[in-house]
């Protein structure tokens, strides 16, 4: 391994595996490409996280071009409109950048002579179940623009996979932890930052749905397994759920777990809720015999506490509205293009980048 290009770099969960893959090799090439939206969206840091990378790309996946890959040997994809609400409001945009430039991507990487690539996936492609933990053998029934990209994307790179092109699509459960471009558009983030801004969580369902979560940190570790992982161990393509078995929680637990750690807290459930239909347990079985060195090390309560402190350490308590906004993903298109800054189609306009 001599030169890793990693898309999506700036956003939540790429700037803590820049980290990760920074301090783990500290001698290979290691370049971004990321289009910018959440560049600034920065909690708490003396440096940004790409000062540990020898180059940053500024660039729209949609537009990728090959002179990137040069000398490229392994390419880790996070590039992505990253979430439902994204999904839900630009759901053409959402197909457009999340599959067909992953597809496009992928194919210019297997000619560029890229010998690995790492997906990021996701658990939400299972969507509702009532029928016990999903493995990868589990029928998919994606719900929402987002997970159905990533079921069509998984579905394209499988014909592209082979002996010298190693493809590993990592179905991470549900994000959570601290970064240093934090997000609060996640069920486990959005408690904390309630708990210690509001001093309540309102939970918008009956708190029964299923969960299953994962650090990102733990997420870091298993994008290190992937770009190590030779095909003898599990196949020229390989489709893994990334996370462990006592990760799953119901929601009302997730709230529940917060308030024990930040004490004199409300919760408020709607019991009178229409069901969610995003709900399902994990089986994490096959990850944990291929990855054994790289299982999740994180904790339910750790990472609780480590959210509560970067929280407080922002010291927008005062300004919470104002503050909540760049850490909510949609919130920030939305201001990007109140601000004549992005077009409809989520393009830079000139002069803005």
């Amino acid at each position: 391994m001599n030169k890793i290009l990693i898309t999506g770099n700036m956003g939540y969960v790429g700037s803590v595996i820049v980290q990760h893959l920074r301090k783990a090799y500290p001698d290979v090439t290691l370049n971004g490409f990321d289009y910018g939206y959440f560049s600034h969206c920065l909690i708490n840091v003396p440096q940004l996280p790409e000062c540990s990378l020898n180059n940053q790309i500024f660039g729209d996946i949609r537009q990728f071009s090959d002179t990137h890959l040069e000398g490229v040997d392994t390419l880790i994809h996070l590039a992505a409109l990253s979430n439902d609400p994204i999904g839900n409001r630009y759901e053409d945009l959402t197909m457009e950048v999340n599959f067909h430039s992953t597809m496009r991507l992928a194919n210019l990487a297997k000619l560029a002579g890229v010998k690995r690539f790492v997906f990021a996936s996701s658990c939400s492609v299972y969507g509702f179940s009532e029928q016990g933990p999903r493995n990868e053998q589990s029928p998919v029934n994606p719900l929402t623009a987002y997970a159905r990209s990533k079921v069509r994307s998984e579905e394209i790179l499988k014909t592209l996979a082979s002996s010298e092109f190693n493809i590993t699509c990592l179905r991470f459960a549900t994000a959570c932890g601290i970064s240093p471009r934090l997000r609060l558009d996640l069920v486990l983030n959005d408690f904390v930052a309630s708990a210690v801004i509001d001093k309540k969580i309102t939970v918008l369902s009956d708190g029964t749905p299923w969960r299953p979560l994962i650090d990102v940190k733990d997420m870091a570790r298993a994008v290190d397994w992937a770009i190590n992982r030779e095909a003898d161990v599990g196949g020229a393509f390989l489709v893994v759920n990334v996370g462990a078995d006592q990760w799953n929680f119901r929601v009302h637990e997730l709230a529940e777990a917060v308030a024990r750690a930040i004490p004199d807290l409300d919760i408020s459930l709607n019991k009178n809720a229409m069901p969610d239909h995003r709900s399902y347990k994990v089986n994490f079985d096959l990850y944990k015999s291929l990855a054994a060195g790289y299982q999740p090390e994180q904790n339910l309560e750790t990472t609780i506490k480590e959210l509560k402190d970067g929280i407080d350490a922002m010291g927008c308590v005062d300004n919470w509205d104002a503050g909540k906004s760049f850490l909510i993903r949609l919130h920030v298109l939305e201001m990007l293009r109140n601000k004549g800054l992005l077009t409809a189609d989520l393009k830079w306009k000139a002069g803005g980048k």
